[in-house]
C-alpha cells in the first residue's frame, strides 16, 4: 500500500499560485495564515495549506 505524500511548494509558485508578491507570502507564514515547514533552510508550503488558505477567504467573504 503507498500513501500519496503531501506536494511540497516553494514561496515563488505559491506566489504565482494566489497571484501575490513574495513578500505577502512571507508575510501569511509569518501570520500563520499559511502553514510552511523548512527543508534544510529552504522554506516550503503544503499544497494542501494553499487550498486551506483560500477556502477561508472564500469562506470569510461569503
Amino acid at each position: 500500500m503507498t500513501t500519496a505524500s503531501p506536494v511540497l511548494l516553494t514561496v515563488d509558485e505559491v506566489k504565482v499560485r494566489l497571484k501575490v508578491g513574495r513578500t505577502k507570502v512571507y508575510d501569511l507564514i509569518r501570520t500563520h495564515r499559511l502553514v510552511s515547514i523548512k527543508v534544510d533552510g529552504c522554506r516550503r508550503i503544503p499544497e494542501s495549506a494553499v487550498s486551506d488558505f483560500i477556502a477561508g477567504q472564500i469562506e470569510e467573504a461569503a
